[in-house]
């Protein structure tokens, strides 16, 4: 991972694509907008936070 100009954390791609969610073990999206990984199948969004995904269910928000 590196920091970019704005003090923002660009992540590496393959990370990300190694993360599936924990509770339908599915692929994830990543919205780089939002900093979240989305699980459509369970329509859940995980955060990022200081660059660390999240992955709880008690921690994603619903997503429509």
């Amino acid at each position: 991972m590196t920091e970019d100009g704005a003090g923002l954390v660009t992540h590496d791609r393959r990370m990300l694509e190694a993360l599936v969610c924990p509770v339908t073990h599915a692929t994830l999206a990543y919205d780089a907008e939002r900093r979240e990984l989305i699980s459509r199948g369970a329509a859940l969004a995980y955060p990022i936070r200081d660059g660390i995904p999240i992955m709880l269910e008690s921690q994603a928000r619903a997503v429509d």
